[in-house]
C-alpha cells in the first residue's frame, strides 16, 4: 500500500512539473525529458544516420531542400528553441523524410521525385518538423517510461537520459527513420496534429498548404499500387509504416484549409520575388552543400489555430 501511495505521488508530481503546451495547437501533454536532453539525443541519432546512410551530393536536390528548409525555419522561429538547423538529402529511392530535435531534417531523393513542386515538399517537411515541435517522440518516450514502472521513473528520468537503453527508446519513439529496424507508428491524433502544424508552417513560409492534399492523394495512389502488387516491401513502405495514407486524412486536410489558406495569402507576397512556391517548381541551378545550418528567427506573427484541450 505504501508503494502504491508513493507511485501515485510520484505520478502527480510529474504531471504537475512535466506538462508541455504545443505552441500552435495549444494541446498539453506529459513530457518527462527536457528539451536540452531531447536535442542531445537528436544530435546523436542524426550523426549516426549520416554515417550509415549515403548523403546525396546532387546540387539541385540539396539546393531545393535547403531553400525550402530555410524558409520553414524562419516560419518556425523560436517555437523550436536553440535549433541548429541542418537539412540533409539522403540518396535513396525510399519515399521518406524525418526531423529530429535540434532542427535536424533529412529528406530522401525518392520523396523529392514524388513531391513535384516546392509547396508539396514544404508541407511534408513542415509536417515532420511539426512532430518535433509537438514533442511527439518525447511524449511517447515518457509514456514508455511510465509504463515501465512509476517507482523507477524519477531515477530513470534524472540519471539516465543518454544511456544506451534510452538511445534505443529514443530511436524507437521517433518513427520514420530508415536506419531503425523497428519504429512505433504515430497515433492518429499525433498525425492529425502534425498535419495541422505542417500546413501552418508551410503557409507562414509562403507555400500553398493545399499542396498537402495533392501530396497525400499521391500517397494513397502509391499505397493502392503497392497493395495490388501483393503488399511487398516497396519504396513507399517506410513512410506509410508510420504515416497512414487514407481518405480520412485527406478529408481532414480539406477541412483544415479554410483556417490556413488565409495565412498563406497573408505571407505569399513576402516571397513573391523568390523561387516559386506553387507548381511547377523551378529547378535549382546553383550547388549547395550536403548539409546547411541556418539561424532561427522569430516566427511570422499569425493567428493561432483554435487550441484543442485534453
Amino acid at each position: 500500500m505504501h508503494r502504491v501511495i508513493q507511485s501515485f505521488l510520484a505520478f502527480a508530481l510529474l504531471a504537475l512539473t512535466a506538462c508541455y503546451t504545443n505552441p500552435v495547437t495549444g494541446r498539453r501533454s506529459l513530457v518527462l525529458l527536457s528539451q536540452g536532453e531531447e536535442v542531445t539525443l537528436g544530435q546523436q541519432s542524426f550523426s549516426d544516420i549520416r554515417k550509415k546512410e549515403k548523403v546525396s551530393t546532387d546540387p539541385a536536390y540539396n539546393a531545393r531542400v535547403t531553400r525550402i528548409g530555410q524558409r520553414i525555419a524562419q516560419a518556425v522561429g523560436n517555437e523550436l528553441p536553440d535549433a541548429k538547423w541542418e537539412f540533409v538529402v539522403f540518396d535513396s529511392p525510399e519515399l521518406n523524410a524525418f526531423a529530429l530535435p535540434g532542427g535536424k531534417v533529412g529528406v530522401y531523393t525518392g520523396l523529392l521525385k514524388l513531391a513535384e513542386n516546392d509547396a508539396e515538399l514544404a508541407t511534408v517537411m513542415g509536417h515532420e518538423i511539426g512532430h518535433v515541435i509537438a514533442r511527439h517522440g518525447a511524449e511517447r518516450m515518457s509514456e514508455a517510461l511510465l509504463i515501465s514502472g512509476l517507482g523507477e521513473v524519477a531515477g530513470a528520468v534524472v540519471e539516465a537520459k543518454t544511456d544506451t537503453g534510452n538511445r534505443q527508446l529514443f530511436d524507437l519513439a521517433y518513427g520514420g527513420l530508415a536506419t531503425v529496424g523497428r519504429v512505433l507508428p504515430h497515433s492518429r491524433n499525433n498525425e492529425s496534429e502534425a498535419d495541422r502544424m505542417g500546413a501552418v508552417y508551410a503557409a507562414r513560409a509562403g507555400y500553398d498548404p493545399r499542396a498537402a492534399i495533392t501530396f497525400w492523394q499521391k500517397m494513397v495512389s502509391q499505397k493502392q499500387a503497392s497493395e495490388k502488387g501483393g503488399g511487398k516491401a516497396s519504396s513507399v513502405s517506410a513512410l506509410l509504416s508510420t504515416h497512414p495514407a487514407d481518405e480520412k486524412r485527406i478529408s481532414d486536410l480539406k477541412a483544415l484549409m479554410p483556417q490556413v489558406v488565409p495565412l498563406y495569402e497573408a505571407n505569399r507576397a513576402r516571397f513573391r520575388d523568390g523561387p516559386s512556391s506553387t507548381p511547377p517548381a523551378t529547378p535549382a541551378s546553383k550547388a549547395a552543400p550536403a548539409a546547411t545550418a541556418v539561424p532561427t528567427s522569430p516566427a511570422t506573427p499569425a493567428k493561432a489555430l483554435a487550441p484543442r484541450r485534453p
